[in-house]
């Protein structure tokens, strides 16, 4: 189990983070998610989902996923 932060462009609000989170919750291997629309950031915490796979699910959700970090699980 690892954790990856995501910096993310264009959210504003609380519904930005609910479509966000509602994306990336539902891919496999993912078993949580906490977005922070006002850093503008989600920290994910998964096995086996590539970066590619997070970028598609923001993007899915109408933003842009702009980096990623690896954290200490």
């Amino acid at each position: 189990m690892s954790k990856v932060e995501i910096k993310i462009e264009g959210m504003t609000c609380g519904h930005c983070a609910m479509s966000i989170t509602k994306e990336l919750s539902g891919l496999a291997g993912v078993s949580d998610v906490q977005v922070d629309h006002q850093k503008g950031s989600a920290i994910v915490e998964l096995t086996d989902v590539s970066n590619e796979q997070l970028s598609q699910a923001v993007s899915e959700a109408g933003y842009t996923a702009k980096e990623f970090t690896t954290l200490n699980a």
